[in-house]
């Protein structure tokens, strides 16, 4: 056995990750262990639980293998701070001593840190950032070869990568390199939109349904897109004016003066109420990056010839741009990373060094990919269950059936009820895939409205995401392929769809928010969308039963399915952690494992047989 551990740290997302023999015992992410949102601190938590998961000690591990090369990216803002001279000087002294202290010795501070878990200290790798992107895209997915698109915000120097993947080699084909990335071209509109970059930028993609399409505002800020911001060349590559923008050498993303004279409209202030600009602002990045995004696949297939399609970094997140690209049909199979960020460069590094440096041949599952659903976290035991309720002194009924459980789960759904769903290992990556989830009726029309403002506590726009029986899937919506990770848009089915008023465009945001577009109202976005999550017994037996049991008794296979978490929280990872999160909103009832709890001052039911009339769903 070679344990090899995976380490992402000190930017955004830090992770930890263990593979045995390249098989991936564990992954996750710190913010679920410190409970801060996207934490960039080393991996005490993760590490700690990566190394228990695998039944070892930092002594039993062979190699460690962080996800980027300091150096490098030392390298490239020193390089950027003297061509931009003198401007840049306050993020200069901003940045240096950190780097100076910390960052530039991040072996020494690796070592330090992994000494709280062992004395053995084993050997260090460093592969490039977009390599561990690419090598998480690629060596987990079902494909013996693939095209490999990587896009980010920037690693080292790289912010996209063309990259070709054959048995256990990867081959980067093209890079394009800081400061033209658009990754952070995104990112400057999530900023002027009034959205916090690293995380606003889901908000933005969900804001952009809202904007006008083919209106003639929408259309002009696009070609100012085109035209001053962003010179794209039919390959996909592009070059980026920078006199629109500072996060080279500033601190902040773009040049406000500048960009208020291109828009006409002022940055939006965060938590203030969205005008229809911001709307159209939104759609005209979003459609601009579907489109770059597609020219570098055509380039990206053109070079490779390879019709299977992987893809990594944050910019793979954008779960609309990929709907756009399945619709373009122009290649023939796609997978995505579930973890597809920082975090997932933790997978990729270490998977990496088992196969390029180790020289290990890939053990390819051709119907399935190696990511085990992404199901890699922390699991608890009804014991561990038990005693969190005990020292809460929380209400709570026990189930020893599991198919029982799933029915009054169903029924509870179907009866307007909100539901915390925690069931096995942790997802990794930042979907909640049926674990970790709050979920309810697809069909009730006051649901999106109640889960947004009530249960997550954020904004009232933000569209919710269905979990479908993969074998029913091309029933409730417009999709040919398998989405078990929730990144991919796809049409609700024409079937199921209310006619809009001649009016529609016209409406105020909400009011276009809560008009009933179609049969499934809770889940269908402005545009008759929907992120879709297919879900079968192979990946999470659990919650197709689930599924299963809510199509049987109330007639869809459909359930709303949100991350367990409220707004500025990470997703929850221990029973306590989502008991408090449970108590602390409206949520109705929470199911850990096969134990209900409720806000009622006596249990829900006291004995199997007249569960049913204690809740009263007839």
């Amino acid at each position: 056995m070679v344990y090899i551990l995976g380490i992402s740290a000190y930017y955004h997302d830090s992770a930890a990750v263990l593979l045995d023999d390249g098989f991936i015992v564990a992954a996750a992410q710190e913010e679920r262990f410190s409970r801060i949102k996207q934490d960039s601190s080393f991996p005490f938590g993760a590490v700690g639980y990566v190394l228990g998961e695998g039944g070892i000690s930092l002594d039993r591990v062979d190699q460690v293998v962080f996800y980027d090369k300091p150096y490098l990216k030392f390298e490239r803002l020193l390089e950027t701070y003297h061509a931009y001279i003198p401007s840049g000087l306050l993020s200069f002294w901003s940045a240096i001593p950190v780097w100076i202290r910390e960052k530039l010795f991040l072996r020494q501070e690796i070592t330090k840190a992994l000494r709280k878990f062992g004395d053995k200290i084993p050997p260090f790798y460093f592969p490039e950032h977009h390599l561990s992107h690419a090598a998480s895209a690629f060596y987990p997915s079902p494909f013996s070869e693939a095209s490999i698109l990587t896009i980010d915000g920037v690693g080292e120097w790289a912010t996209t990568s063309l990259s070709y993947g054959n048995g256990r080699e990867i081959t980067v084909l093209r890079e394009l390199h800081f400061p033209h990335s658009l990754g952070l071209l995104y990112a400057a509109f999530t900023a002027y939109c009034g959205f916090r970059v690293n995380s606003g930028e889901y908000k933005l993609m969900g804001l952009a349904p809202y904007g006008r399409k083919n209106s003639e505002r929408v259309k002009c800020w696009k070609e100012l897109i085109y035209a001053e911001l962003a010179d794209v060349r039919g390959d996909g590559s592009m070059l980026m004016n920078q006199r629109y923008f500072e996060y080279a050498t500033g601190l902040r993303m773009y040049n406000r003066r500048r960009w208020e004279c291109l828009f006409g409209v002022p940055p939006r202030k965060a938590e203030s109420e969205i005008s229809q600009e911001y709307m159209d602002m939104a759609l005209a990045i979003q459609e601009f990056t579907e489109e770059v995004v597609l020219r570098l696949v055509k380039t990206l297939i053109g070079l490779t010839g390879c019709r299977n399609l992987v893809m990594a970094g944050g910019v793979a997140l954008n779960c609309s741009a990929n709907g756009f690209l399945l619709k373009q049909k122009i290649f023939d199979n796609l997978w995505i990373q579930p973890a597809a960020g920082d975090a997932g460069g933790a997978l990729g590094a270490a998977l990496a060094v088992h196969h390029i440096v180790n020289g290990n041949q890939r053990n390819i599952v051709t119907k399935n990919d190696r990511m085990q659903g992404a199901y890699l976290g922390p699991k608890f035991s009804i014991d561990d269950v038990v005693r969190m309720a005990k020292r809460y002194g929380a209400v709570y009924s026990v189930l020893g059936d599991r198919d029982e459980l799933c029915d009054v789960a169903a029924d509870l759904i179907a009866g307007g009820n909100v539901v915390g769903w925690f069931q096995g290992r942790m997802e990794f990556g930042p979907r909640a895939l049926g674990n970790r989830s709050i979920l309810g009726d697809p069909r009730n029309p006051d649901m999106q409205k109640r889960l947004n403002l009530k249960i997550k506590f954020r904004e009232g726009f933000r569209p919710f995401a269905p979990s479908v029986l993969a074998a029913e899937a091309g029933n409730y919506f417009d999709i040919e392929v398998e989405s078990p990770y929730m990144l991919l848009v796809a049409p609700v089915a024409a079937a199921l769809l209310n006619p809009l008023p001649d009016n529609y465009d016209e409406l105020p945001l909400y009011e276009r928010l809560y008009f009933q577009r179609s049969k499934l109202p809770a889940i269908t976005h402005v545009d008759y969308s929907a992120r879709i999550q297919s879900v079968d017994e192979k990946t999470n037996l659990e919650y197709a039963r689930l599924l299963r049991a809510f199509q049987r008794r109330h007639n869809c296979p459909v359930i709303v399915n949100t991350s367990f978490n409220v707004r500025g929280e990470p997703v929850v990872c221990t029973p306590e952690d989502a008991y408090r999160c449970f108590m602390r909103t409206e949520m109705d009832y929470l199911i850990i494992e096969n134990i209900i709890f409720n806000k009622k001052e006596q249990p829900i039911f006291n004995e199997k047989e007249n569960w049913k009339n204690t809740f009263k769903l007839d």
